[in-house]
């Protein structure tokens, strides 16, 4: 359901839907060129479909000025040996840099919380760069810096 926000009138954060395709695809590649990313067309489009399948326990959203694109986030829901509830990984977050610093992407993150939590989820995590000191600042206002490093290996 598409509402604005109470504190951003003008902003509207809604789920994706089939129309938003080119929307989302150009912050997609916005967000894969912030981090020097690529993810082939063919990558994209699962992710598409899995994002608006709902069998999958992928999910999006778009946020909106005026109709235009200006933000996205996408979050999984998981299982863990921890909890006995879901948590939930806000996998991917990007506000289009002439909003940065308008406190949207605090708003994309609040829209995640909220998710999760209707849900039934009793956690949300994520990850940065840690050079990307300015998302950070915002980061550490809102939750809690976990105190773990990531460690990976490509198998493929």
């Amino acid at each position: 359901m598409a509402s604005p926000s109470a504190s951003h009138p003008d902003i509207v954060i809604k789920p994706l839907s089939e129309r938003d395709f080119a929307a989302w695809e150009a912050q997609w590649l916005g967000y894969l060129g912030f981090y020097e990313a690529e993810v082939p067309a063919a990558t994209r489009l699962v992710t598409w479909q899995r994002l608006l399948d709902p069998s999958e326990p992928m999910f999006g959203a778009l946020a909106t000025i005026d109709g235009k694109a200006v933000g996205v986030v996408h979050w999984i829901f998981h299982r863990s040996c921890w909890t006995v509830e879901h948590s939930c990984y806000l996998q991917d977050l990007y506000v289009a840099p002439e909003q940065r610093g308008t406190g949207l992407g605090r708003l994309l993150i609040e829209h995640v919380y909220a998710a999760a939590k209707a849900a039934g989820s009793t956690r949300v995590h994520w990850l940065t760069r840690e050079t990307n000191s300015t998302a950070m600042q915002l980061y550490d206002r809102i939750a809690d810096r976990s105190g773990f490093v990531q460690y990976r290996k490509q198998l493929a």
